[in-house]
């Protein structure tokens, strides 16, 4: 019997407990991983607040970003336990996600290094809250953290949105199977 309306909740927690889901399946490392989810391509955002107790901006980059719920309006991204950047970020009253063109490989890689001043060269101005949009971004989001979810190696964050608009018009930057690129 299949697990439509009238399946029993017995049934249905038999069926789960009958699943290994702590275990990690046989023949999936690191690399096989990351080989096949490379296949699903993705959109490129920049992460980006202006630290507390200054004016200047900081910021990181990442592909995992999606919307998560129209009511309330919230999206996601995770972000790895290794930033250096993310402690800096989270405390922010607010955050704006800036999707990148795909002229913006390099505020991509620059946002991607470790150390240093990471908006150096990176031209960029205030979303009417004053978040820092980088210019050339497709569009902007601007939202504050609700929640963490420990994932792994990663932090998921669900963030609520306040306020977002179109930017600029241009193809999006993809990653895709562990490149960067746009539509051909």
């Amino acid at each position: 019997m299949g697990h439509g309306a009238g399946a029993s909740a017995s049934t249905l927690a038999g069926d789960a407990a009958a699943r290994p889901s702590d275990r990690e399946p046989p023949g999936v490392d690191g690399t096989r991983f990351r080989s096949v989810l490379g296949r699903f391509a993705t959109g490129v955002v920049a992460i980006t607040a202006v630290e507390d107790g200054t004016d200047r901006p900081a910021g990181l980059a990442a592909n995992s970003f999606t919307s998560v719920s129209l009511d309330p309006p919230l999206v996601a991204f995770c972000v790895a336990h290794t930033s250096t950047t993310w402690p800096r970020l989270r405390g922010a009253a607010r955050l704006c996600v800036n999707i990148l063109s795909e002229p913006q490989l390099e505020v991509c890689e620059r946002l991607a290094l470790r150390g240093g001043d990471k908006f150096a060269g990176i031209d960029w101005t205030r979303t009417p809250n004053g978040g820092p949009l980088i210019e050339g971004a497709l569009a902007w989001i601007e939202c504050s953290v609700e929640q963490e979810h420990v994932a792994g190696d990663h932090v998921i964050v669900v963030a609520r949105v306040h306020d977002l608009d179109h930017h600029h018009d241009a193809d999006p930057l993809l990653f895709y199977k562990g490149t960067y690129g746009t539509f051909t």
